[in-house]
């Protein structure tokens, strides 16, 4: 059987990602690309007696190496050679997208172009002319719809009927300029006698990446010392030329001549009727009102409480179902089985410990096919679009909004790939800040825990209270990174650039697609990791178990099993923790549960069902684990709100802890976010906690508290607006010497 290695490369928002889930299904496989914390897709199909191998390269504006992606994206094509690259075009963006185009051809490698989305660009008035483009590139051009899968067969055909003896237009036909061009030429001169990575590259690809400094080719050519000096002699004198006779740094002048190229090949193929001066597309006609200064937050946040109550409207029933499930499970097991370890073990090591953690399923995958709608139909774009003026008064900027979102910042993340997304950030300053801040977001990891505590002791007030702690993890965060800023964290602020992709509506296939991937990633995680260290725990809460001298000062069972319990190795880890814990309300049991949390959070619910198993001895008590805590005396509103906000502040998981350590460079960082973040959520826990009991005390109900607390921000903010317009009053703009609307705001 025929075999090709295919790549599928092109521009962010391009809908690259969903023409490869088109192509490859469910066939594929995300990891990460070797040294580095970039996802990489790749899936094999069989299409017509051809085998196909597809890699999905980040999203990338350039191949010149200024981010992670890039370097990747650039280094795959160079050192993995992929017989063919299918590069997806946003066809209501073809200049920009053909940037891309000529950096790929200047590699000469084989292409297909997926000219995709030709539906939006229609409806801006815009038809291009497919055939001509592909005989000025001399490749084959292919129109594509890719949410609808429309022109998938056609793609694949030229794919697999492609012609590699046909010649596409390539960099020896582009010119750079005479300047640009004499100095290539003589480059070139010296690259092909020495044989200097010429079979690989091409010469004149290696001459323009010389001038280019790109680090690749560079320490490539470093193998022939004296050619590599001249070459690099040679760029720096044509910069040096070009900057004194022009006054522009030469990758300004490059990038020139690459949008000159695209000129030449976009012209005559486009036909766009004439739009008038006031003619606004639809997508900024919604942006006016969405991304609005006051209308665009209360949209916002109108939006995730939607989500929220969507998310837990949907899942209540398969919650119950799968919560019977197990406590169906779980009774036949201390039915048949016989007493002894291994009884324990199955119901409160695996079915009540796991079975906790996979009863929140549905939970995590309606609220992981709500962020899909939201990222799928381009509103998180406008999320970090927004958010960049707020961010930026915290000493962050609008590419820190991603990076939040993945973390949690719409509950159902996950911290590791957010602190991965800050390789996006430019700036090492809000790179870093970013960083240790993203793991204050609600995880899906701390979702399980705040379900499971809302559900005990607000059953009413589920989706407002989820809203709630979102926004007490944003405000923390973003409190903290301005601490950072000010203080450990010393740097320049860097620029923010982000492109408004157009609104499309979602196809259900990439929606179920993108929520099941994630679900699935956490039901793997409940069934390995989950299930290896419950193991472990019901280990250490079972031994050494009571001895037979002690079980005498007990005289039921029941006390008898809550002393073993306590008497166990956790059990006393536990119990020794509690003189410091009892300020937060936290008894040992607790105690337990958020040691092991640090290892992975929904071991917090794991550890709690565990513990409350192993203390019962009625076989017919299968209640589920919300209703055990509600029950419990030592547990109260008090506690339930001081362990919720502990579990979104204390140390991040081990695995978040490696990876801000391996992100950031340091060591260091990992266990600043161990110890600092634990200590602060403790306090902030205990504040909590014996302020809810003064309450109780005084007989002040936590409704009328919030309600005096808003009176008293919208108090101040009054206060402040008045404040500032007496001021402005009294000082009028004058000195005031921006001229430029964008200064507007700072006058």
């Amino acid at each position: 059987m025929k075999t090709l290695k295919v790549a599928i490369a092109g521009n962010p928002n391009s809908g690259k990602t969903t023409l490869f889930n088109a192509l490859a299904g469910t066939n594929h496989q995300v990891a990460n690309y070797a040294g580095v914390t970039v996802e990489k897709k790749s899936g094999s199909i069989s299409y017509k007696g051809t085998s196909i191998h597809i890699t999905d390269l980040p999203g990338t504006y350039s191949l010149s190496p200024f981010s992670v992606e890039e370097k990747v994206a650039r280094d795959f094509i160079v050192e993995d050679k992929p017989d063919l690259i299918i590069q997806v075009i946003d066809a209501s963006n073809l200049e920009r997208n053909l940037y891309l185009t000529v950096q790929l051809l200047e590699l000469n490698v084989p292409m297909v172009l997926a000219l995709n989305m030709v539906d939006v660009a229609k409806s801006r008035d815009t038809v291009i002319d497919a055939q001509s483009l592909s005989k000025k590139l001399r490749l084959p051009v292919i129109t594509t719809v890719a949410r609808k899968e429309e022109g998938k067969e056609k793609l694949l055909d030229a794919v697999i009927n492609y012609d590699f003896s046909k010649k596409q237009i390539s960099i020896e036909e582009f010119s750079y300029g005479e300047d640009m061009d004499r100095t290539l030429f003589e480059m070139t001169n010296k690259i092909d006698p020495n044989n200097l990575l010429v079979k690989k590259l091409g010469a004149k690809f290696i001459a323009l990446r010389y001038i280019e400094e790109d680090e690749l080719v560079l320490s490539l050519g470093k193998k022939l010392i004296a050619v590599h000096d001249q070459l690099i002699e040679s760029a720096s004198n044509v910069k040096a030329h070009i900057l004194e006779t022009t006054n522009t740094e030469l990758e300004c002048i490059i990038a020139d001549y690459r949008y000159g190229i695209v000129s030449s090949l976009i012209k005559g193929i486009v036909k766009s009727k004439v739009l008038s001066i006031d003619r606004v597309f639809v997508s900024d006609r919604i942006d006016k009102v969405l991304t609005q200064k006051f209308i665009g937050p209360v949209v916002l946040l109108s939006i995730l409480y939607i989500s929220y109550q969507f998310t837990f409207w949907a899942s209540e029933y398969p919650i119950a179902w799968l919560e019977s499930l197990f406590g169906l499970v779980s009774s036949l097991a201390q039915t048949y089985l016989p007493d002894g370890h291994l009884k324990s073990l199955v119901v409160s090591g695996i079915i009540d410990g796991v079975g906790g953690v996979l009863g929140f399923t549905p939970l995590i995958l309606f609220m992981f096919f709500m962020i899909a709608i939201l990222e799928d139909t381009g509103y998180m774009a406008r999320v970090a679009y927004m958010l960049d003026r707020v961010f930026r008064f915290f000493g962050l900027q609008g590419n820190s909004v991603i990076p939040y979102v993945v973390s949690g910042g719409i509950a159902g993340g996950c911290a590791v790939p957010g602190v991965m997304a800050t390789r996006t950030i430019k700036g090492h300053k809000e790179r870093l800040i970013t960083m240790l801040t993203a793991p204050f977001m609600v995880c899906g990891a701390k979702l399980p825990v705040l379900s499971l505590l809302i559900a005990a002791f607000f059953p009413g007030k589920k989706a407002m209270l989820l809203l709630v702690f979102t926004i007490v993890g944003w405000l923390s965060a973003l409190i903290l990174a301005k601490v950072f800023g000010d203080t450990i964290i010393k740097g320049k602020a860097s620029s923010f650039l982000m492109e408004l992709p157009p609104y499309r509506f979602p196809t259900l296939k990439g929606l179920t697609l993108h929520a099941w991937q994630k679900t699935w990633m956490y039901v793997k995680k409940a069934g390995t990791i989950i299930l290896a260290i419950s193991i472990i725990l019901w280990a250490l809460m079972t031994f050494p178990g009571l001895p037979e001298s002690e079980k005498a000062k007990y005289g039921t069972s029941e006390l008898q099993a809550q002393a073993a319990l306590k008497y166990s190795i956790a059990g006393r880890v536990g119990t020794s923790l509690e003189s410091v814990t009892k300020y937060a309300g936290f008894d040992w049991r607790t105690n337990i549960a958020l040691l092991s949390g640090i290892a992975a959070k929904e071991l917090v619910v794991s550890a709690l069902g565990t513990a409350y198993s192993l203390g019962e001895v009625d076989a017919e008590d299968a209640a589920p684990l919300s209703q055990k805590l509600a029950s419990d005396p030592s547990w109260n509103i008090g506690v339930a709100l001081a362990l919720i906000l502990f579990t979104l502040f204390y140390s991040p998981c081990f695995v978040t802890l490696v990876m801000i350590a391996k992100e950031s460079g340091s060591w260091k960082y990992g266990a600043f976010t161990l110890i600092a973040y634990t200590v602060l959520a403790f306090v902030i826990s205990a504040i909590t906690y014996s302020s809810y009991n003064a309450l109780v005390i005084q007989k002040i109900s936590l409704d009328i508290l919030a309600l005096r607390f808003s009176l008293g921000v919208a108090g101040l903010y009054l206060l402040k607006r008045f404040y500032s317009n007496v001021m402005m009053a009294t000082k009028g703009t004058a000195g005031c010497s921006c001229s430029q609307s964008s200064c507007e705001e700072s006058c």
